[in-house]
């Protein structure tokens, strides 16, 4: 497990300072959909990430958002998101990360979160907890869905979807303090791992978005389910995560629309 969680952090720290160096020196952007862009320097801390990853260890799969999926006979599979929050970067809004989880046989066992920018390393490893720059985690003690700080995002096809989020935003800003949607998902559950968020809910979300970051909510003694408080896997497309206090009010509201 050493030598997996060594390889996770190196890479995630690599690619990051080289996300946080080319801030403003974008070289190229292209469009995967409507809203959905993708640059040059996504590219590039992908090809660092893989090859840190092939390098240790050739046998495994990896399932990384800017490539094509490398599938393995190995019951380890990487996954990865390069640069989550995009379209903050490629605007210099300073709130994105670069995201790495290992799964064995579809569970997560380590995970891996970091935002350059800020030089916060979130990690967690399968029954060890979660940490943030080696200092324990835990999520917060707010026991009132009124009192709640939340966080959302809103799927790249938001324009065009028949069911968006837009309704929910609507059902919890009047129920909860207040809301905020900064644009990169992995932060966003690493927030409510440390307790700086009570919770989130997002639609539409891709694997290398959240598998990561669902180890790390959960090792920080959170709860992470689907909408209605079902079991969620990365590979669902909607989660809820949150403090496990104001859950039961979430998956209410997210289910009822009170």
């Amino acid at each position: 497990m050493d030598k997996f969680r060594r390889t996770a952090i190196g890479a995630a720290l690599k690619s990051g300072l080289f996300i946080k160096r080319s801030v403003g020196k974008i070289k190229e952007i292209s469009y995967k959909g409507k809203i959905n862009i993708v640059t040059d320097v996504d590219k590039s801390a992908e090809a660092m990430i893989i090859k840190a990853i092939s390098r240790s260890f050739p046998g495994h799969s990896i399932l990384s958002e800017e490539s094509e999926p490398r599938n393995n006979t190995s019951p380890y599979r990487w996954v990865i998101d390069p640069l989550d929050g995009t379209t903050n970067f490629a605007h210099a809004f300073p709130f994105f990360c670069v995201s790495i989880a290992l799964e064995k046989d579809g569970k997560a066992i380590l995970g891996v979160v970091y935002d350059p920018m800020r030089d916060e390393l979130f990690t967690a490893e399968e029954d060890r907890g979660a940490f943030l720059n080696k200092k324990k985690l835990h999520v917060s003690g707010t026991k009132k869905l009124s009192d709640g700080f939340l966080a959302t995002g809103f799927a790249y096809g938001v324009q065009d979807a028949r069911n968006t989020n837009i309704r929910n935003f609507k059902n919890f800003l009047m129920r909860a303090m207040a809301i905020r949607r900064a644009g990169a998902a992995a932060l966003d559950m690493c927030y409510v791992a440390c307790g700086r968020f009570d919770g989130f809910w997002e639609m539409d979300l891709k694997p290398w978005d959240s598998a990561a970051a669902y180890l790390i909510v959960k090792e920080a003694g959170g709860r992470i389910t689907k909408f209605d408080g079902s079991k969620f896997t990365p590979y669902d497309n909607e989660v809820l995560a949150t403090n496990g206090l104001i859950h039961r009010d979430m998956v209410r509201v997210l289910s009822t629309g009170r």
